[in-house]
């Protein structure tokens, strides 16, 4: 059986050019980067700073202002609970919006438990934005900062982020954005959106798991945080820990392929993301698209189709990986967060599957995934007694 993979939100394949860039890193170039007093630490170190000189670069900012982490919900933790920490004189408030990933949505909820924070959530329109308006009237005189993350990891809304910043940057309040789905998928610019602080992930652009990062705006204005790992000063003092640098030459890799191939790439995968759609809405019936079309992720598709029950079309489409949505949220049982804050319905909710496209798809892989669902669907629609073509 070939096996199809269109779950590119939940984690991406490591391309074969990302690996070849890490493999000296394990064995021959193994030093600690922190080692600059001979050759093994200083050729560690070099590769190191190479790749967060990549990392800046897709992204818009300063090698200087990238902090090299585990991974995004480390970065996400380390930029809310950092500000809170270090603005407690000016405030404890903290803005961000009801369809945040887990990462933010939990670290905040734990801001709120030790009562260290206060926050408001904002919600959003049935089409999954923030409404503008709505952002400026949450910000008080106590707001430390504001979190919107750039796309949703399950419905690919991307969200008016420079606009958000602007808002931020007017009443003097810091702005985070967890982009991690974005970077490497669409155009990133943290100085062009008024970003102080985004987390980024490597596993989410081809590149290999365990490692992430920080951007820290440097000046105008400047970022402040407290770091909330200690141990040696790495990372300009903010996340303690020895370099993998492995993973860390493979993340740049990753961005430095997505720097260059990223607009080819995006028409290509929008067009098999759009192949898909139309596969699906020109026929079948009673079924609902999830979040803006026009403001989406290129490879991004989540769709509700009624009467059937959404783990079940999963399991039932056998060779083709895909998922209901956020992976990490996927032993739970109750609907989507995400679907129930743009106030889809729970049979609805229940009913979503998300389909996240990528790098290696084909159209062949499209048109079979396709065939796969439309047989499912009927199939379980068939013994739906609610559906109104049963028999």
């Amino acid at each position: 059986m070939t096996r199809i993979y269109m779950d590119h939100h939940a984690t991406t394949p490591v391309d074969p050019r990302v690996l070849e860039a890490m493999l000296p890193y394990f064995t021959e170039k193994f030093g600690n980067a922190a080692s600059r007093t001979h050759a093994f630490g200083k050729e560690a170190s070099r590769g190191s700073e190479a790749a967060r000189e990549e990392v800046a670069s897709l992204v818009g900012a300063d090698e200087s202002e990238i902090v090299f982490t585990g991974g995004a919900t480390e970065s996400d933790n380390l930029a809310i609970k950092g500000v809170v920490d270090f603005s407690r004189k000016k405030g404890n408030h903290v803005v961000t919006a009801a369809t945040e990933h887990p990462s933010v949505l939990d670290t905040c909820r734990a801001l709120e438990k030790g009562g260290k924070a206060t926050v408001t959530y904002v919600p959003v329109g049935k089409d999954g934005l923030l409404d503008l308006d709505r952002v400026r009237e949450a910000i008080t005189d106590r707001t430390v900062l504001v979190s919107v993350m750039a796309a949703n990891n399950e419905i690919g809304v991307l969200q008016p982020i420079a606009e958000i910043g602007a808002i931020c940057h007017e009443r003097g309040v810091l702005f985070h954005t967890d982009a991690t789905q974005a970077a490497g998928k669409v155009p990133v610019d943290v100085r062009a959106m008024n970003v102080d602080l985004a987390s980024f992930s490597a596993h989410k652009m081809y590149g290999p798991k365990g490692v992430g990062a920080l951007y820290v705006r440097k000046r105008n204005p400047r970022a402040r945080l407290t770091a909330q790992m200690d141990g040696g000063g790495h990372e300009n003092g903010l996340r303690s820990g020895t370099l993998p640098v492995p993973l860390v030459v493979g993340f740049g890799r990753a961005c430095a392929i997505a720097r260059r191939e990223m607009p080819e790439e995006s028409r290509r995968v929008l067009a098999l993301r759009e192949r898909l759609r139309r596969h699906i809405f020109d026929n079948l019936d009673h079924v609902v698209l999830n979040g803006s079309l026009e403001r989406r992720l290129p490879g991004n598709l989540n769709v509700s189709f009624a009467y059937v029950e959404g783990e079940s079309l999963i399991l039932s489409m056998g060779e083709v990986a895909v998922s209901s949505g956020s992976a990490c949220t996927s032993a739970k049982l109750e609907p989507s967060h995400v679907l129930k804050a743009l106030g889809v319905d729970e049979p609805l909710a229940q009913a979503s599957v998300r389909f996240g496209l990528g790098r290696f798809n084909t159209e062949t892989e499209v048109d079979r995934t396709w065939k796969l669902l439309r047989a499912a669907v009927a199939r379980l629609r068939d013994l739906s007694p609610l559906y109104p073509g049963s028999k």
